[in-house]
Order: structure tokens, then C-alpha cells, then sequence
């Protein structure tokens, strides 16, 4: 099999943008977990802080695992502007796009609940929220707005999104009635327990949340949401327009590195809190996706290093697939009766081997789905 020419191939894809995806997907699927049991057999400073960044913040500031889920966000925007372009250049008329919009929501916030639980029936305990479902809203608002207004609009849009959620929380005071007890949430409170996203999902949410006062994924999280993959739905348009890659490259690594410096200072007075989608913390995300996007962008389909990519490659085909499977399958069970009795004789290894052979596991079946084309396509 010529991976060089297959990855270039599929539905015309830009190859980095399909391995980005993949290196995005791989910490989700097993990285954290080799990584995690490589720090268990050699402690020391350098894997103490790896570590330490595959594990979310508890509150404030910002590791390397609170970027895999915004990250998602910002690549399902870059591939808007080449998807639904490539709808319109195959003539389908503007209600069918319209159509599959709001057929591609309903089913990942449909698949949302089912991984929460939906066929348990156990309403009062399950969580409404999650990852799946502010995904699929937060698509659905960066898609229509993408599909309505041009690009100079969009990034307005962004702006105010950004701005008016911050103005939301600085600004906005409440107060609810617990338990018969009056609970104020003052304007500007960035602590868990009182700010206006906590109020809101203790108000409007229901079933269980999952961190307590606030979801993480919650509704009203879909505003910072939407401006995480309009920020990718730009950076979409810039990889599609007739600038040389070179220009391309600079421009993604200048708009990302402005990102970091204007997220950071903003965090001075609008802390970077990931389990809020504080403004701050959606432009310093964007910033790291945008780096990221630039340097996989320079060394796969500019520099043309292509090969090396296929690993990430074949997990970014299928993402959502996985990322819902593994959910039900036992993909551990399958891998322990292969390795179980090689890896009870490694002494200190144990653990790695165990861990990479659940990887291999995912990996060898989505290599199946893409080795024959199956590609599950919502």
C-alpha cells in the first residue's frame, strides 16, 4: 500500500489537517495512558512534568490536556470552509447543506446521550451535557454563521462572541433559591461556586452535572464553543486562499502566536479556566491549535514528510467512531488475552505494555476501517 499517495487522496483532504486531527484523537484513545505509565517506571523532573501536563488544571491556567478537546473544536472548523465548498461546487442546492447541518447535530448530540446513558431511562441521574452534545451545538451555530455572513463578518462574530461572554460573567449578578436558602452569585466571580455558568447549569440543567456546581460542557458553553471553531473556520479560509504556502504558514504562526499573548493578558482580569470556556482560555487554545496547524501544515503538505503521518492519519479518518466505541467495547479485554501473560513476566514494564497493546488495539481496527474505505461520516 502506497500510504504516501493514500493520504492525499481521500475526498481531496488536506493530509495535515486529517493527521492533526489524529494526533488530537491519539491522547484520547491511549496517549495519556502510555505516557502516564512511562512517568511510573522512570520518575524523574522530565516525566514528573509530563505528568503533570496530561492532567487537566484543577481550576485556573492551562496543561496540555485541557487543549485536546478545544483543539478538536478548532480542526472541525478548519475543515468547514473545505467540506461545505466542496457541497456547493458539487451543486447541491443550500437546503440540502441546511439539511445535513442539522442532520450531523442531531446525531452527535443523539450519540452524546446514549453515551450518557440515555437507554438507561434513568433520567434524574444522568448527564444531559457532554462532549458529543456541545460539540455538535457548538457546530451547528459556527456552521450556519459560516454558511450566512463572509469572512470579515465571521471574525467580528468571533470578536463579539468572545466579548459578550466575557461581558456575561464580569457584568451579570444572580441569585437562586436553594434548599430554601438564597445563594448569590455576584458579577465577576470567577470561583466555582459563583459564577454565572455554575448558576446557570444549577438552575437549567438537569440530572447530573460533572463537576458539581458546573457541567464543563453545559448550554450556555456553546457561545465560547461556537468562537473555538469559527476560530478554525478562519484559519480554514486562510489554508484555502491563493497565498503561497509559505505566506500561509507565517500567517497561521503569527495569528496563533497573537492569540497566546492576547489570551494571556486577557487571563490577568478573565482568568484561563477551562471548565468555564472562559474567553481567555478559547484564544490561548486557539493559539496552541493554530501553532499546532501550522506545523503540521509546513511538514506534511508543504514540506511533503508524509509517511511518518499515517499513524495519526488513520485515527483522524474516524474520530468520532472511536472516541464513541470505545465508550462500549472492550477494547481492554481483547488486548489483555493477546499480551496479558507477556506483560505479568515484564516486571516494571507491565504497565506500558499493557497500555500500548489497548492502543494497538484501536489503532489495528480503525487501520482495517481505512484500509477499506469505511469512513463513518455523520
Amino acid at each position: 500500500m502506497n500510504t504516501n499517495n493514500r493520504t492525499t487522496t481521500i475526498s481531496g483532504r488536506l493530509t495535515s489537517i486529517d493527521a492533526l486531527r489524529g494526533f488530537d484523537m491519539f491522547w484520547i484513545i491511549g496517549g495519556v495512558a502510555i505516557f502516564s505509565s512511562l512517568a511510573k517506571m522512570w520518575n524523574n523532573p522530565v516525566t514528573e512534568t509530563i505528568q503533570r501536563q496530561l492532567n487537566h488544571v484543577e481550576w485556573e491556567g492551562f496543561h496540555f490536556e485541557d487543549l485536546i478537546f478545544p483543539l478538536f473544536l478548532f480542526i472541525m472548523g478548519a475543515v468547514l470552509p473545505f467540506s461545505i465548498s466542496r457541497r456547493a461546487e458539487r451543486g447541491q442546492k443550500r437546503g440540502r447543506i441546511y439539511l445535513h447541518i442539522v442532520k450531523r447535530t442531531v446525531v452527535l448530540i443523539l450519540l452524546g446521550f446514549i453515551m450518557n446513558g440515555l437507554l438507561r431511562f434513568d433520567w434524574p441521574n444522568m448527564r444531559f451535557a457532554g462532549v458529543l452534545q456541545m460539540i455538535g451545538l457548538s457546530y451547528f451555530f459556527a456552521a450556519i454563521i459560516m454558511l450566512n455572513t463572509s469572512v470579515r463578518m465571521q471574525t467580528i462574530i468571533t470578536a463579539g462572541l468572545l466579548l459578550g461572554y466575557w461581558a456575561a460573567l464580569a457584568l451579570i449578578g444572580a441569585q437562586m433559591t436553594r434548599n430554601g436558602i438564597v445563594v448569590c452569585f455576584g458579577a465577576g466571580d470567577y470561583t466555582i461556586q459563583g459564577n454565572l455558568v455554575s448558576f446557570l447549569d444549577q438552575m437549567f440543567l438537569p440530572g447530573t452535572r460533572y463537576y458539581g456546581p458546573t457541567d464543563g460542557a453545559g448550554p450556555f458553553l456553546t457561545i465560547a464553543g461556537t468562537a473555538n471553531v469559527l476560530l478554525g473556520v478562519l484559519a480554514g479560509h486562510w489554508l484555502r486562499s491563493s497565498l503561497s504556502q509559505k505566506r500561509k504558514v507565517v500567517g497561521l504562526v503569527a495569528a496563533g502566536l497573537a492569540c497566546l499573548v492576547i489570551g494571556s493578558l486577557w487571563g490577568q482580569v478573565f482568568p484561563i479556566i477551562k471548565k468555564i470556556w472562559t474567553s481567555s482560555f478559547v484564544l490561548f487554545a486557539g493559539g496552541w491549535s493554530m501553532l499546532l496547524l501550522a506545523l503540521f501544515y509546513w511538514v506534511i503538505d508543504v514540506k511533503g514528510y508524509k509517511k511518518w503521518a499515517i499513524f495519526f492519519v488513520v485515527i483522524g479518518m474516524n474520530p468520532i467512531t472511536i472516541y464513541f466505541l470505545q465508550s462500549f467495547v472492550n477494547f481492554k479485554g481483547i488486548a489483555d488475552f493477546f499480551v496479558q501473560g507477556f506483560a505479568e513476566h515484564a516486571g516494571l514494564m507491565e504497565p506500558l505494555i499493557l497500555t500500548f497493546s489497548v492502543l494497538m488495539v484501536k489503532w489495528l481496527f480503525l487501520w482495517f476501517l481505512y484500509r477499506h474505505r469505511i469512513f463513518f461520516k455523520l
